[in-house]
């Protein structure tokens, strides 16, 4: 393995901050190749709503992780990071500098720092905590809290699969999830990490937020939804309940109309990009740039940055 520290960028910010367009105007700028970091661009023909980079676009330079999975399966942290680690090694060995840009903040900790590995699942284990569970409703949550008071806090009382991973967790390593969280995490080696976080302007961030939910309609999402539909992608699979698309697909069904339903994916993503920036904002090491990616003077502050970085 190769002991030489490679450059890693990172474009991090809410969703419709213009990531995908600063990523794409450094990677033209440093030999870039872009490495997706969102958790709903992964998906197969899932690209009006997802707001996915277009084929031209992707086609200017190497792309990775798009359209790496089936909108019916599961794509985790774990396994995010798995793929995407690799990737970076190759894109380093060619002399490329990997851009991982993606507003998934937990895929992106996952890839970063690794993911505390725990204890294979139990099914005896598991069918036991269930039933409990079926007999009183409430009881997991009662039991955590008198086990493990700090995870209590953190996992709502309905959550019941979290509920059941953390008492499985401290069943089977004898100890409370927190401090089995301490436990060595697999962290990346071999890079050397700038972190750019996009930051708009909230009211500004609102009005291109509801721009875009109405240029998703206008574009064709109800037209993709009832493709996936089509082939099989309905409202069981995860990935359609995502915004956008549940929306899409309640007014397929008549149950809203469209001025609602663009209204709802507007609040729906407004509420989602504050989600994301209480994440990042507890990240002490992202280089915050006050505005969008796709602005000039933003993306010559980015390159100053990427520049003084690369030195």
């Amino acid at each position: 393995m190769s002991n030489i520290i490679s450059p890693l960028v990172v474009i991090v910010g809410p969703t419709a901050s213009g990531k995908s367009a600063l990523a794409l105007h450094l990677g033209r700028k440093f030999a870039g190749e872009i490495v997706n970091c969102d958790s709903l661009q992964v998906y197969r023909g899932m690209d009006i709503g997802t707001a996915k980079p277009s084929l031209a676009e992707r086609q200017i330079l190497p792309h990775f992780l798009f359209d790496a999975r089936n909108p019916d399966q599961v794509f985790t942290a774990g396994e995010y990071s798995r793929l995407a680690r690799p990737i970076l090694r190759e894109i380093a060995d060619r002399q490329g500098t990997p851009i991982v840009t993606g507003g998934a903040g937990f895929y992106l900790k996952a890839l970063l720092d690794g993911l505390f590995p725990g204890p294979l699942r139990s099914d005896e284990i598991r069918e036991r905590l269930i039933g409990i569970e079926e007999r009183r409703v409430g009881s997991l949550h009662r039991i955590l809290n008198c086990w493990d008071a700090d995870s209590a806090v953190r996992i709502h009382v309905n959550d019941i699969n979290k509920l059941i991973r953390a008492l499985e967790v401290m069943i089977l390593e004898q100890q409370p999830l927190v401090a089995a969280h301490r436990k060595q995490r697999n962290r990346l080696e071999g890079f050397r990490v700038l972190k750019l976080g996009l930051q708009p302007v909230r009211a500004e961030l609102r009005k291109r937020i509801e721009l875009r939910s109405r240029r998703i309609f206008d574009a064709g999402l109800v037209e993709e939804v009832e493709r996936l539909r089509g082939e099989g992608y309905g409202r069981q699979a995860k990935a359609m309940e995502s915004v956008g698309y549940k929306q899409a697909q309640a007014l397929i069904a008549g149950e809203i109309h469209r001025e609602e339903a663009i209204a709802d994916t507007a609040l729906r993503t407004a509420q989602y990009a504050k989600r994301q920036m209480t994440w990042f904002r507890k990240d002490t090491d992202i280089v915050w740039l006050e505005g969008f990616g796709d602005e000039t003077a933003v993306q010559a502050q980015a390159e100053s940055h990427l520049e003084e970085f690369l030195k």
